[in-house]
């Protein structure tokens, strides 16, 4: 098999930060797997500055599996680093770079099984799909999807390599993230009745979300599986204001709601909004008329909760050597491919305990056994 800490090496070496591009990594991958006679697919975004790939070994068919890894990390800005970010570092027995653990370590290992995957008969294919801007919402993956539905042989199971230690994963909460814009009327603090204080707006907004997060929290809504049980909502951002002498015309704040599958987050959003509409604004446009409260959506990505009875998780459970499934509390692409039709699993190498962090990374013993875990993979793919 080829050197999984060696290509792990080469990707870490392409900074692919989601605000760069990620076209020098995807190229470096395409023309890999096209010496070995792998044809590529690149589904680039509207500028040509990103691209998805999406490759396919074996036999055109039903069924199949696809291994999937985002390719883009999140910046080191700021991170007291102490070995090169973009450079993969060895000590005792750790290997350290952006993305070791998130997720280029999986996409390492993927890479580095592929010769062995082309060495046997496949029963049904094996595809490979690294998508970009997962970090920024789970963007690239989203039109690498529309055109996986159009075709007439679907994936039946979808492995994400996310970093769980190799132990098996069915489950993750979804993310709405929202902004909420509200536009009052300035006037001077001496005269403060007269304005419309958007600050203050904002915080009876922020303060119905707090509201909305307590009955998220009730002990009959909540799932044993995740951690924490239970759907939660928070506000991150807040600015507002230009002197303590002016009433506030503007204010701004981003909140995200961290859903259970079972919970559409929408619903939360859909009840500030009411909230805003019925109660708010008719006092606000008592003294401007040209008040308003604005909400946008900024991301959003679903829940993923996967049967584990499934053939799916019967799959994961033979390659990772355990049914002992869990959940995970970070976010991933799942929930898109679920929706897509694949049921999704995860399970990858690395801990995302390292994940974003200052010098992060990956053991060299979690890839060696993670390269095992393809290795039994190959092997129940193999033609009877």
């Amino acid at each position: 098999m080829s050197n999984s800490r060696e290509m792990l090496a080469w990707l870490v070496g392409f900074p692919t930060v989601s605000r760069d591009s990620n076209l020098a990594l995807i190229e470096f991958v395409r023309d890999y797997l096209e010496t070995l006679g792998v044809a590529c697919e690149l589904d680039y975004n509207a500028d040509r500055s990103k691209a998805n790939l999406y490759a396919r070994l074996g036999p055109d068919c039903a069924g199949g599996v696809v291994l999937s890894g985002h390719t883009d990390v999140v910046p080191v800005d700021g991170q007291n680093w102490t070995v090169p970010a973009f450079e993969l570092t060895e000590q005792s027995g750790r290997l350290y770079g952006r993305g070791t653990a998130d997720m280029k370590g999986f996409i390492a290992c993927v890479l580095a099984a592929v010769p062995e995957l082309l060495k046997v008969p496949l029963r049904v294919p094996v595809y490979l799909a690294f998508s970009y801007d997962e970090e920024v919402g789970c963007l690239g993956v989203r039109t690498l999807l529309e055109k996986i539905r159009q075709r007439p042989n679907p994936p039946a199971v979808c492995i994400i390599g996310e970093p769980t230690e190799l132990k098996p994963v069915l489950g993750h909460k979804g993310k709405l993230a929202m902004r909420c814009q509200i536009h009052g009327a300035a006037c001077h603090s001496a005269y403060a009745p007269q304005g419309v204080n958007a600050i203050e707006y904002a915080a009876r907004m922020i303060n119905r979300l707090g509201e909305i997060g307590q009955r998220l929290s009730a002990v009959e809504r909540h799932d044993p599986r995740f951690d924490p049980p239970f759907s939660t909502v928070q506000t991150g951002l807040i600015q507002g204001g230009r002197a303590l002498n002016i009433v506030p015309a503007e204010c701004q704040f981003d909140f995200e709601v961290r859903a259970l599958p079972s919970d559409d987050p929408q619903q939360v959003a859909d009840e500030l909004r009411e909230y805003a509409e019925h109660e708010l604004l008719p006092d606000m446009r008592r003294r401007s008329a040209a008040s308003a409260i604005e909400l946008t959506p900024l991301s959003a990505y679903p829940g993923l909760a996967t049967d584990p009875n499934s053939a799916a998780a019967d799959l994961l459970a033979l390659i990772a050597g355990s049914r002992e499934f869990g959940t995970v509390a970070f976010g991933t692409e799942g929930g898109l491919f679920e929706q897509a039709g694949i049921p999704t699993v995860i399970c990858g190498p690395g801990s995302m305990d390292q994940g974003h962090k200052p010098d992060e990374f990956v053991t060299q013993q979690q890839l060696d056994a993670c390269d095992a875990m393809l290795m039994r993979l190959r092997d129940w793919l193999q033609q009877d």
